[in-house]
């Protein structure tokens, strides 16, 4: 399946090969906008046979320098289907992707990042609530469903976590997990992205908003009820497309 060298020879290999440079440039676009500052975290989507994920091989450089080469296909029993040339081992946490996936048969991918502002925020006890309206639609819409909070700061290395961790995100897009990072989810690698870059916006805005040590109001229920949904193509691919831009910008694109 996979085509280390040379272009894609059919239309499933195209789609695969897509699929892994969509979670390649995730993983960068993640990393450059500061919600995975070195090698931890991930990036997952699903397959008929299980699921491709940013795994770690000899040369490791960090989530920044991610290449499709990087992005391993695992089987249902979270096997490599191939290591390639240089060892690639799937990540520690695979259970995390595995695990959600069984558990959420309406979404295909999967981030898992540490984004230190969503870590701080919630250390510090400040709730993610609806404090901006039109700032980040997206955001305020996600924390006026409640944004979940998996308790337990540890390595979600066993299926048994895992399933934790899926019970805690339950049907939702998105799951705080308490001094460690976030879990968000999507139908696309996109919309997962764009979910887990709102939730980082909005912790951001929540820390700065409580520099005086009041945590800022929520909005009114009736303002609230007023924001729109504004659809997967500007929400995600419109938001992909500037962050693609933005890593071109800055020497970092695939």
């Amino acid at each position: 399946m996979f085509a280390e060298s040379g272009p894609a020879t059919t239309t499933e290999d195209v789609a695969f090969e897509a699929s892994r440079h969509a979670v390649a440039t995730a993983c960068r676009i993640l990393a450059h906008r500061g919600l995975a500052e070195d090698v931890l975290g991930h990036v997952s989507v699903r397959t008929v046979g299980g699921l491709l994920v940013r795994c770690r091989g000899a040369n490791e450089r960090g989530l920044l320098f991610t290449d499709p080469v990087d992005v391993r296909e695992v089987d249902e029993d979270g096997e490599l289907v191939d290591q390639g040339d240089h060892g690639y081992a799937p990540p520690n946490e695979l259970p995390i992707h595995a695990e959600i996936l069984k558990a959420r048969p309406d979404v295909s991918s999967v981030v898992h990042v540490h984004p230190p502002a969503v870590v701080a925020a919630d250390l510090a006890g400040l709730a993610l609530r609806p404090i901006v309206g039109a700032y980040n639609i997206p955001a305020s819409r996600m924390a006026s469903d409640g944004i979940p909070t998996y308790p337990r700061s540890v390595l979600v290395n066993s299926a048994a976590l895992g399933r934790e961790l899926a019970e805690a995100l339950g049907d939702k897009p998105a799951c705080i997990m308490r001094g460690h990072g976030i879990v968000t989810v999507g139908t696309t690698v996109a919309e997962a992205v764009s979910r887990a870059l709102s939730v980082d916006a909005l912790a951001r805005m929540t820390l700065w908003a409580t520099v005086n040590g009041r945590p800022p109001a929520p909005l009114p229920p009736e303002d609230i009820s007023t924001l729109p949904d504004l659809g997967a193509s500007f929400n995600d691919s419109q938001m992909w497309r500037f962050n693609e831009a933005a890593l071109a910008a800055g020497g970092f694109a695939l």
